[in-house]
């Protein structure tokens, strides 16, 4: 707003600098008002166009604002009241609202209306001029001065209003930050550790329901299972630690094929459920980021312990391959299924966060999930379609958000 004052003020100077020095006396009188042309123009040149730099000057100083105010008095008086100069007179009070709020306006529409009406009596050409003419120029001043202050006012309400509207933003983005990662911890836990320490547990009561038998052999296959389930427990705490202090390496890809074959043959020997693993279609799958892979990976393991846990199932069929542009991975059992009408708040109400878990990891990764009979007429098939180009994009922090 200053640096416009200044850009008309610039304006108006250039307009009547001919005529200030065309009436102005032969000799130092016109070399008065020639200096103080340049010095007014000169001065609004530069807080005009490096207001930034300058204008803080402007506002500890005050006095300097009243030295431009003489300064181009001189003008003023030799090119009379009815130039264009007069306008910049007007400029000088709604300046001095903008930057020194009402004080400052009522100090320098005081001083501006004076000198125009010194001038006005001493320049004017018609004894006969009416008060209104006479306080036309004055007048203004006393209404920019008033206007500038007024659009200090608003202006710094405005600035306080953006102000706290960025910290509510700012405290918004901590607490969805803070939530989701609450959420992702929570998938983490409930995926890994707390799965596996539930398998400890299952273990222990068969053990404790062994001894009374003194059957040595199953005594230590329990032993031996619980020991088991332990070690894996503390291997997935280990691993989930160092994952959240790693910055995962988006360059160094894993083979999430292999990895998946393996993890598949893994839950056959530990469940006893007879789960086979297809790899489909002819194109190679590329190296998939860690934390894309991890994802991948923890759907599928979960939509097996599921099918296990809750499905009863004979056999379960794990399929992934590319698709045309999308790489797709499928979880099928051929057990009980889904109860109808099942929804994701009914299972996160009543504590069942598998399924929950896996629509927001899904979600985290960009990829679409489906979970239901799919094209078989029995059982329950999780359907993950993930866009190949996520595989190019896609950092560990950008996948878990």
């Amino acid at each position: 707003m200053c640096r416009q004052v200044f850009g008309f003020r610039l304006a108006m100077i250039a307009l009547a600098a001919p005529a200030a020095l065309l009436n102005a006396s032969p000799g130092i009188g016109v070399r008065l008002v020639g200096a103080a042309v340049v010095v007014t123009f000169m001065a609004s040149y530069v807080l005009f166009r490096d207001w930034e730099s300058f204008g803080p000057l402007l506002l500890r100083h005050p006095t300097l604002l009243a030295l431009d105010t003489l300064v181009g008095s001189l003008p003023l008086i030799s090119a009379g009241p009815d130039s264009t100069l007069a306008y910049v007179s007007v400029c000088t009070p709604l300046l001095a609202g903008l930057v020194y709020s009402w004080r400052g306006a009522a100090v320098f529409a005081s001083l501006q209306s004076l000198i125009l009406l010194l001038v006005h009596a001493t320049l004017t050409k018609t004894p006969d001029a009416t008060p209104a003419e006479t306080l036309l120029l004055p007048g203004l001043c006393v209404i920019t001065g008033a206007l500038g202050s007024t659009l200090r006012n608003l202006m710094l309400r405005f600035g306080e209003a953006t102000h706290a509207l960025t910290t509510v933003q700012a405290r918004l983005a901590v607490t969805e930050a803070v939530a989701a990662e609450r959420a992702r911890l929570a998938r983490e836990l409930h995926d890994s550790v707390a799965k596996t320490l539930h398998g400890v547990a299952l273990a222990a009561d068969g053990l404790a329901g062994s001894v009374d038998k003194l059957n040595p052999p199953l005594l230590k296959h329990q032993a031996e299972l619980v020991a088991r389930s332990a070690r894996r427990a503390a291997a997935e705490s280990r691993e989930l630690l160092t994952d959240l202090r790693r910055a995962s390496d988006p360059t160094q890809g894993m083979d999430v094929l292999a990895e998946l074959e393996a993890r598949t043959a893994d839950f056959t020997t530990r469940t006893g459920v007879p789960t086979t693993y297809h790899p489909t279609g002819d194109t190679a799958v590329p190296p998939v980021p860690p934390a894309v892979a991890r994802h991948l990976l923890t759907i599928a393991a979960e939509a097996m312990e599921n099918a296990h846990r809750h499905a009863s199932p004979t056999r379960i069929d794990v399929t992934a391959g590319i698709d045309g542009d999308l790489l797709v991975l499928s979880i099928y059992d051929d057990g009980r299924g889904l109860p109808p009408g099942t929804t994701l708040e009914q299972l996160r109400r009543t504590g069942h966060f598998g399924v929950v878990g896996m629509v927001e990891r899904a979600a985290s990764v960009g990829a679409r999930i489906r979970i239901g009979r799919g094209d078989h007429p029995k059982g329950t098939e999780v359907r993950l379609e993930l866009p190949l180009a996520a595989l190019d994009t896609r950092t560990r922090e950008e996948a878990e958000r």
